[in-house]
């Protein structure tokens, strides 16, 4: 289609969209709020029902847009036009006018999905570059059917981390600190996620005891239910607000279902009829590309009570507009809000992430002199941990604008300039610093004067990630920010990564130990390098990590001969979605990468020792797909189970990569370092490799991994006299007839008799440090 037909088609599906926006208008306000709302949520429980009970293939092929987002969707223009018209006295409720309305729902979604495709391609050039288009249908796209892929039952653990800081200035503003606060906001999300079978529960309690009461009167139940009611007032008003639950949208009642403050709740909603901007007359009028009323406030008064009527922006907006209110209120806070915002955002990535980053050492507020400008400059974290370095840029603001894409893209751009580009720079700034020199010194500001903290060198970093961390999620464009043109991997090689503390949460649960963050991190940090390849958020990077693992490596597959102009995966959060899903999602097992229980018994050796280098070992292990972790575990037993006959067995697993050595040796025989790094020289020579991952396990035949420590593994490249016995070993473990000596040791190792190295010399595995600074301690 050339370009005069498609801005004729744009113009006339605005027209079409206009004219069913003002017909789903004129049906939503004709009817009574509480029983259209019982009516729409009633359909949401039972195409959550008919979810759960469809098969897999049928739920993928489905997709959760055609399931329960429509219904969501159509929530949100109820909260629209009850925001935007005051209450109608005559009204009733009709079914076949909700059925209809459901109908409008749909094809208006349908409408401006087509639009968002008919504009964008006009798109030729913008702050994506090339790739604008593509972007701006993304953000159109999102803006219409995105309903905030945040999880409901980790509300209360979000807000809670989020609103500490200001605690005092909830107390005196609201009477109620942050933690009730947050308590509210996870009843919030508990009513509409679980509210209907609450009710049914409850309904059937009372009914069992009006039943037993008719029993004990030895009359029929409708006889005595007056007398039941009047004799037990506080079970008939129990069983009365699960009707409402039931059927009057009696769940999305937050004055009932919160002890949220009516304060505080007047803050976060419209009375009926007080917004007056989304159906004004002008272009879009009435249009899911205007600002739905409910991305600014989440609720809506409802006679003396509150509901929240579309479950989804409450989550998404609702802190927002919190904080604006409380600022509106407290005006002289702003100041001391800011450093307290900047402090928490600064501090967050460290702090959620505690038990994934052992023993790291963290700097804020880093400054360095930086070598282009002779200007200092600042970079809000840096953590070191092992050989892995994370830099942390936060940014303390809201994550997302309101402004529709739409009459704005621009503006949206404009978000991102701000999120990502800002953060990305003072990146790129501080790497630039890390290259400058062998080894670079860091400084904090302490009473105007700056003075040395430490020093950093970036030859001792194996993965260097630097971050961008928001508070709430920034999707798309947290995971879009790849695909502009000033976005390039830093020195070449360190790919920047968008994430938000809200992402933290669940990162912090599926990737609880520090190998599998950190592997992760690694991948995800492929995949952040790769240009027009597209996952739309955190959450299906995750899912495809944990489904695929090096899923980065299956992308580059199928982008290769550069056939494919843009690579989009859909759907691969749902393994991670599912975790959240159902009554008992605290106690199901998590979902997680498969491994035989031998490798994982060496991983949590090398997790438990946490020697130099242990996360490099643990990524190099887990790299392996899943032939290698059964060759890898197959080896592990096989040998471990000789342990009891023989003080130490070894073993090459090599293949595609780095050969991994592993050296298994009896838990009470002191390890012969010299003739481990001998046999390793020797393994690598035999195998034509410049670079061997080493591991020395401290085992019990019995299967009891006690320690586990990478070492390093020293290739000679020339044959000298003091090296001729690795040569020859060398030479004897290639020929063809050996060739089980990389994977069997036959023969029997002699019982080890090596003197202990001093505290201060060289440890013998060939770090370079001192025995007590590596091995001895």
């Amino acid at each position: 289609m050339d370009e005069p037909k498609r801005k004729e088609a744009a113009a006339s599906l605005l027209k079409d969209m206009e004219a069913t926006a003002a017909r789903m208008r004129g049906r939503i306000v004709a009817m009574p709020p509480h029983d259209l709302l019982g009516y729409i949520y009633a359909q949401l429980m039972m195409k959550a029902i008919a979810d759960e009970s469809t098969a897999e293939e049928q739920r993928q092929s489905d997709g959760p847009d055609n399931q329960i987002s429509e219904i969501q969707f159509l929530l949100e223009y109820v909260h629209a036009v009850l925001a935007s018209d005051a209450a109608f006295t005559d009204v009733r409720f009709d079914e076949a006018q909700c059925a209809e309305l459901f109908e409008l729902s749909r094809r208006l979604r349908e409408q401006a999905m087509f639009f968002a495709m008919a504009t964008a391609a006009d798109t030729k050039e913008g702050l994506f570059g090339p790739d604008t288009a593509d972007i701006e249908f993304h953000a159109k796209s999102t803006w219409v059917m995105l309903r905030g892929h945040r999880y409901q039952v980790l509300e209360g653990e979000f807000y809670r981390y989020v609103l500490t800081p200001h605690n005092d200035v909830l107390k005196e503003v609201y009477d109620i600190c942050a933690a009730d606060i947050a308590e509210g906001f996870q009843a919030m999300a508990d009513a509409t996620r679980s509210g209907h079978a609450d009710a049914i529960i409850e309904m059937m309690k009372q009914f069992e005891a009006a039943k037993a009461f008719a029993v004990a009167q030895g009359k029929p139940l409708g006889d005595v239910m007056e007398a039941w009611v009047a004799a037990n007032e506080k079970q008939s008003r129990a069983a009365g607000w699960a009707m409402d639950d039931m059927f009057r949208g009696g769940v999305a009642n937050v004055s009932r279902h919160t002890r949220l403050p009516a304060t505080l709740l007047e803050d976060l909603a419209y009375q009926r009829g007080e917004e007056t901007e989304f159906f004004a007359a002008g272009d879009f009028a009435g249009t899911p590309y205007r600002t739905l009323p409910a991305r600014k406030k989440p609720l809506i008064q409802l006679g003396s009570d509150y509901y929240a009527i579309d479950p989804c922006f409450t989550r998404d907006s609702g802190y927002r507009a919190l904080l604006y209110n409380l600022l509106r209120r407290k005006p002289d806070y702003k100041k001391a809000f800011e450093d307290r915002q900047k402090a928490m955002s600064e501090a967050a990535f460290a702090d959620i992430l505690a038990a994934q980053l052992p023993g790291a050492t963290v700097f804020q507020e880093v400054y360095y002199k930086d070598p282009a400008s002779k200007q200092w400059s600042e970079n809000d974290t840096l953590i070191l941990v092992d050989d892995v370095l994370f830099l942390v840029e936060a940014k303390a603001g809201a994550a997302a604008t309101i402004a529709s894409p739409a009459l704005d893209f621009d503006r949206h751009a404009q978000s991102v300039q701000d999120l990502v580009l800002k953060a990305y720079k003072q990146c790129e700034r501080f790497f630039n610093y890390l290259n400058s020199a062998d080894e670079v010194p860091l400084y904090h500001l302490v009473n105007g004067k700056y003075e040395e903290c430490g020093r950093v060198r970036r030859s001792h970093y194996r993965v260097m990630v630097p971050v961008g961390l928001t508070v709430e999620s920034f999707a798309p464009f947290s995971t879009y920010c790849k695909e502009l043109p000033q976005v390039e991997p830093l020195l070449g090689r360190h790919a920047f990564v968008s994430l938000s503390i809200d992402e933290l949460f669940v990162l912090k649960r599926l990737l609880p130990t520090p190998g599998e963050f950190v592997h992760y991190m690694e991948v995800r940090q492929a995949v952040a390098g790769m240009r027009h390849s597209l996952l739309f958020d955190e959450f299906d990077h995750l899912g495809a990590y944990l489904k695929k693992n090096r899923f980065d490596h299956d992308i580059a597959e199928q982008m290769k001969g550069g056939k494919v102009n843009m690579l989009i995966w859909g759907g691969m959060s749902d393994i991670v979605d599912r975790t959240f899903e159902g009554e008992d999602w605290e106690t199901r097992p998590l979902p997680t990468q498969d491994f035989p229980d031998e490798v994982l018994k060496l991983l949590g050796a090398l997790n438990t020792t946490r020697a130099r280098g242990w996360l490099s070992a643990e990524s190099h292990i887990r790299d392996f797909g899943d032939e290698g972790r059964s060759n890898l575990a197959k080896m592990l037993a096989d040998l471990r189970q000789t342990l009891d006959q023989h003080p130490a067995r070894y073993f090459i697993l090599a293949g595609e990569g780095e050969p991994l050595l592993v050296w298994l040796q009896q838990q009470d025989h002191q390890i012969d370092w010299t003739r481990v790094n001998d046999k390793a020289s020797a393994a690598g020579l035999a195998v034509k490799a410049s670079n061997i991952i080493g591991i020395v396990a401290e085992v019990s035949a019995d299967g009891t991994y006690h320690r586990a420590q990478p070492f390093a593994v020293h290739v000679p490249t020339e044959r000298t006299p003091e090296n001729a016995h690795i040569y020859e070993d060398a030479a004897r473990m290639a020929q063809p007839t050996r060739s089980v000596n990389f994977n069997h040791q036959k023969r029997v190792l002699p019982p080890v008799k090596a003197k202990r190295p001093g505290r201060n010399d060289p440890c013998p595995c060939g770090s370079g440090i001192k025995y007590k600074k590596c091995h001895g301690r």
